[in-house]
């Protein structure tokens, strides 16, 4: 029997996009047989996964994993609405933001982790979902926070099961690990999904790119009314406040009452927020936008 190299298995997952595993067996059921094993797997549908890691993957679900002051959020996409409602898409998922939680944020270190209980890592079970169920799937990004002796808390909004929906935050708060923090981590996380431009916890993390093209548009604004820079110091400095109270957690007015700043809400619980991170699905990603009615008459051949 010929020697199945760690070379020749790669050489393989590079020409057919199937799993290292799956390569391996290939190889193995084909007597080191490269053009064979590439066969092997097109008859297991393996090797198609390649053909469709290149189509734009938008959608999917985002998911949460908890554990005693340690959360993670994941987005993993795929290419249709549709198959959020997969069980088997869900659960994968679901499997994801576990190995997430238990190894950190870092994409790749998640990609390169076992996938539990197939003997793969998370890369070759991405591949092996792909070849199952038809679509590309691609884990986007992850987020991982941790708060000793605190809380972390989460919330799904729309979820389509416990812990699985389209929009994720994920929230860390110092304090008292009691259920007062925990429905208070839960509500930050139901207000940072309620309010999509927050992008910064402090004024101080505000990016200073974003805060600088900003201050400039207001400059011009204020200018083309004719007033005295005196004015227009006194206008840009009122309007870069009403942008923070956009874009800053804690400058924002509290959605659950609508008049308390959250700063203040989160003072007088006595907590402290950490850190938040929210995954809105396929935030940032460019659609393809397709036209139905030329799709159908091109598979016709019209």
């Amino acid at each position: 029997m010929a020697e199945i190299t760690a070379a020749l298995v790669k050489d393989l997952r590079e020409t057919s996009g199937a799993g290292m595993m799956d390569c391996k067996k290939a190889l193995v059921e084909t007597d080191g047989d490269v053009q064979a094993a590439i066969d092997w797997l097109r008859k297991k549908g393996l090797s198609a996964a390649a053909k469709k890691s290149g189509r734009v993957a938008a959608e999917g679900l985002v998911a949460v994993a908890l554990a005693p002051g340690k959360v993670a959020l994941v987005e993993v996409n795929a290419e249709t609405d549709f198959l959020a409602r997969n069980e088997g898409f869900q659960n994968f998922v679901e499997g994801v933001a576990k190995v997430a939680l238990s190894v950190g944020e870092d994409v790749e270190a998640i990609k390169a982790a076992p996938y539990p209980g197939t003997g793969r890592t998370v890369a070759e079970e991405t591949v092996h979902q792909v070849a199952t169920i038809g679509e590309n799937i691609s884990l986007r990004r992850a987020a991982v926070i941790e708060v000793p002796g605190g809380v972390a808390a989460a919330y799904i909004h729309n979820a389509v099961k416990p812990g699985l929906g389209k929009i994720g935050v994920i929230v860390g708060l110092s304090g008292n690990a009691d259920e007062a923090i925990e429905k208070l981590g839960r509500q930050i996380g139901m207000h940072v999904a309620a309010t999509p431009g927050t992008a910064a916890l402090t004024i101080a993390e505000v990016d200073p790119a974003a805060l600088e093209r900003e201050k400039a548009i207001l400059v011009d604004k204020a200018r083309a009314s004719g007033k005295p820079d005196n004015i227009i110091e006194k206008m840009v400095l009122g309007q870069v406040a009403k942008y923070y109270a956009d874009v800053v957690l804690l400058e924002q007015v509290w959605v659950h009452d609508g008049e308390s700043k959250v700063k203040d809400v989160v003072k007088k619980a006595g907590a402290e927020i950490t850190r938040f991170v929210a995954f809105r699905l396929g935030e940032g990603i460019e659609k393809e936008v397709s036209d139905f009615a030329a799709d159908v008459a091109a598979a016709a051949g019209v």
